[in-house]
């Protein structure tokens, strides 16, 4: 019996085809393996969130709430999402009241652990997330994220303290997100150590193999002490993606930390998912595979980013440009404060570093977000931006800098105003998720809605 097993968080429901294939798997490919996944014995399947619901509605023709509930009739399994804290799966801050509803309806369909994390690592951004799921019925985990970056100002002492506060407001655990693959196997070694000293809480790590630091970082993290790994099955890991779960599993056979899994039940499920991955691939058109690129440690760009980027530029006819734009990304990202580049500060930075190389002139065109961003409405950056900055190169006025990024979150709709603009567009009778669908994503959510809706008195579903 192994002394000290490390548990296994499995991510080729999620993060996996996100981070290799933009995204694309459909329920339909997942439904073969449920049973099986089930079987094996992970701590939890990471199956939703993250840009999964804006991809089911946008590319896949599928409602994620009740993909949610497929997954849920199929898995005692713990669910995963991953959640963007006060921007739930869009792109903006929403008003406290839709944070609340949606994560209670996720929780009613069946999320088990919520993964909550801020792009800046700004706690006041976590605060009503984090409550509304402690407070479900349910009693899902509540797991707080330390969003991994390096810079001047980042260190693992300044880690450990965000970990204490996410213990204080609550979590169950916390989860160092290295994103991007930036995390050093030593480094590892020293902050998961630092962590297990100062907290009462598990500690669980989630990387991606982009700089190919992955499988030597887990390794240095389970012989200090982590408790938990998120790991992705042969053919939806490595390369941008999380390390191998096969490979970890065997690595760790005989130790004491060995995970107890039967790496053999695992080979089934792998010879499924090659299958869909290659026809995912090929339906699509997309770029599928990726080189390991060390560089990583200068441009950060997160492993699902980096597919869809890929994969835009293609459809562009500017891949030439795609090394132009990684050298452009680290300079966008001085001049914005050092923002850790995750999910919505990731593509705000990397939209504005694609205008500079697109336009052959720096911030000649500057998007609403990446101003919004820079003048504090997702809340406040590692360093503060440069007031010249702000003020001459970018040209926001002195008077719309924000301080308090939640007094900005009160002034944005509310769920009744969501429901109210639904009923007006002639969708009479939207049910509460409909409306959270169409919060996070509205012009999406109104064709998916035109598609698969049929309008009698009120709008029903095909």
């Amino acid at each position: 019996m192994a002394k000290n097993p490390v548990q296994i968080m499995e991510t080729v429901l999620r993060d996996g085809h996100q981070s290799l294939c933009a995204t694309r798997m459909r329920i339909e490919d997942m439904l073969p393996q449920l049973e099986a996944l089930d079987a094996v014995g992970y701590k939890a399947l990471e199956a939703w969130g993250g840009a999964t619901f804006d991809t089911c509605l946008r590319f896949l023709g599928e409602d994620p709430w009740e993909r949610l509930d497929t997954l849920k009739a199929n898995l005692n399994t713990p669910i995963q999402m991953l959640l963007r804290g006060q921007n739930l799966l869009g792109y903006n801050h929403y008003s406290n009241d839709v944070v609340e509803k949606f994560v209670q309806k996720a929780s009613q369909h069946g999320v088990g652990v919520f993964r909550i994390f801020d792009a800046l690592n700004d706690v006041r951004n976590l605060k009503v997330a984090i409550n509304a799921a402690l407070n479900c019925p349910e009693k899902p985990e509540v797991q707080g994220c330390l969003v991994y970056t390096i810079s001047p100002v980042h260190t693992n002492e300044k880690f450990v303290e965000l970990a204490k506060e996410l213990q204080d407001m609550g979590c169950h655990s916390v989860c160092i997100k290295d994103m991007s693959g930036l995390l050093k196997p030593y480094v590892a070694e020293d902050l998961v150590k630092k962590l297990k000293a100062a907290l009462d809480i598990p500690v669980e790590l989630h990387t991606h193999c982009t700089s190919g630091f992955g499988h030597a970082t887990y390794l240095k993290a389970i012989e200090a002490g982590v408790d938990i790994i998120d790991t992705a099955l042969a053919p939806f890991s490595s390369d941008t993606s999380q390390p191998c779960t096969e490979t970890m599993v065997r690595a760790l056979e005989g130790t004491e930390y060995d995970t107890g899994i039967d790496v053999q039940k695992l080979t089934p499920i792998s010879k499924h998912f090659l299958s869909v991955k290659k026809r995912i691939i090929e339906e699509f058109n997309l770029k599928g595979y990726f080189d390991i690129n060390p560089n990583v440690l200068d441009f950060q760009i997160p492993g699902g980013m980096l597919s869809n980027l890929a994969n835009q530029l293609k459809e562009a006819g500017m891949e030439d440009k795609y090394q132009e734009l990684l050298d452009e990304m680290p300079r966008v990202r001085k001049d914005l404060g050092y923002p850790p580049l995750v999910t919505p500060s990731s593509q705000i930075v990397g939209t504005m570093a694609t205008f500079n190389v697109m336009s052959g002139e720096r911030y000649k065109m500057v998007p609403k977000e990446f101003k919004d961003l820079a003048r504090g409405k997702f809340g406040r950056t590692p360093v503060a931006i440069d007031r010249d900055f702000l003020t001459k190169t970018l040209g926001i006025a002195p008077e719309d800098i924000i301080e308090d990024c939640s007094v900005e979150d009160a002034k944005a709709k509310t769920f009744a105003e969501f429901e109210a603009e639904l009923k007006e567009k002639g969708f009479l009778n939207p049910s509460e998720e409909d409306v959270l669908s169409y919060a996070l994503f509205p012009q999406v959510a109104e064709e998916f809605f035109q598609n698969h809706y049929q309008k009698v008195t009120a709008y029903k579903k095909l």
